[in-house]
């Protein structure tokens, strides 16, 4: 029996010992409402899994076999069937009406005077800023800097130059896959200036691992201002053709053999 009872509590405490469940409290606003709806879901998932549990050891303690006599029977329990029916069915309608809310604000994408395009390639990060001859681009441990403004929308354009790789914020909440030929669009808007940690989160080969990047969001002013320092046109025109080439739905691989007849 205590066995049986230490199972939730040891599912509970392994699954996070904090307020958060696991989840970021969230540092844009779609984050925000993505945390609350993880919060919900856990607590949802919390009562019911502490309803049965209880529901199970009262069955077991109360109602054990005592003799072969067939106990009383009860059928038809107008009340209970209702319940049973109606709650779950309540549950499942408010949790999917909750997750529409957040998904619909998640995936919008309002006006914006900010754009990064964003190029994920084995192993590392280019983000290009057009209009402001910026280009950032490093590789595995190099962390290369998405610099963004706060209180500001910003559009990110999300390609990939080889394989699958998955654009990961942990303190947005926020994960988007890179797919070669697809090209995939977002927006988020910054609440809280600070540095945060990122990284790709799908398998995509040896370096994976080391596959990092930082997400770092400054006032407008800084932001501005960083623009202005870090502005290259030679090297951001050679990334963008780059990024064509090699995002291109055929990419020569080597140079053509000649066969004489030229």
């Amino acid at each position: 029996m205590r066995r049986l009872t230490a199972l939730p509590v040891a599912a509970l405490a392994l699954g996070g010992c904090t307020t958060t469940l696991g989840a970021a409290p969230g540092a844009t606003t779609s984050s925000h409402s993505v945390y609350h709806l993880w919060q919900g879901f856990s607590i949802g998932a919390a009562i019911v899994g502490t309803l049965v549990v209880v529901l199970i050891l009262w069955a077991i303690t109360f109602h054990r076999r005592k003799s072969d006599n067939i106990p009383k029977q009860t059928q038809y329990h107008i009340p209970i069937e209702l319940t049973y029916i109606i709650v779950p069915l309540l549950v499942v309608i408010g949790l999917f009406s909750w997750t529409m809310v957040v998904e619909n604000r998640e995936v919008a994408n309002p006006k914006t005077n900010v754009t990064i395009n964003v190029n994920a390639f084995q192993w590392g990060w280019k983000f290009t800023y057009p209009g402001e001859n910026v280009v950032v681009i490093g590789q595995t441990t190099q962390n290369p800097e998405m610099v963004m403004p706060v209180n500001e929308n910003v559009h990110i354009n999300l390609t990939s130059t080889d394989v699958i790789h998955s654009f990961y914020v942990h303190a947005f909440n926020f994960s988007r896959l890179a797919l070669p030929g697809v090209l995939n669009q977002f927006t988020f808007r910054a609440v809280d200036i600070g540095t945060y940690q990122s990284q790709c989160s799908e398998i995509c080969g040896l370096y994976h691992s080391l596959m990092w990047f930082r997400v770092k969001v400054v006032s407008q002013s800084d932001y501005s201002a960083w623009l202005a320092s870090t502005a290259n046109p030679a090297a951001y025109a050679a990334a963008q053709k780059t990024t064509r080439q090699q995002t291109a739905t055929q990419v020569p691989t080597k140079v053509a053999k000649s066969k004489g007849d030229n």
